[in-house]
């Protein structure tokens, strides 16, 4: 029972380093991504078309299929994966060093 005991704990300390550089590398990828899916957004207002406070046009009705609504959906999303990598990183390699 000793041995296997001894396998289980070398085998997670070869794989633990494997495992933590694999996860800050997509980690790294994420936050990469995010900052360019943020910095390619366009700007919420236009100047002073934003003043006039224009009525439903074509573009607001159909504002779904848009670039803007896509790139802020991307955000959404890898802002939730990378935030979801942080936490497990934290709690699994907290636990790991115990």
């Amino acid at each position: 029972m000793e041995m296997l005991t001894m396998l289980m704990v070398s085998f997670w300390d070869i794989w633990h380093n494997y495992i933590k550089f694999i996860v800050l590398g997509i980690m790294a990828i994420c936050a990469l991504f995010i900052i360019l899916v943020v910095l390619f957004q366009p700007g919420n207002s236009s100047g002073v078309s934003a003043l006039g406070g224009q009525s439903e046009t074509f573009l607001s009705k159909n504002k779904s299929k848009t670039f803007e609504h896509k790139m802020k959906k991307l955000t959404v999303i890898a802002s939730v994966i990378f935030a979801v990598l942080c936490i497990g990183f934290a709690i699994v390699f907290q636990f790991a060093l115990q």
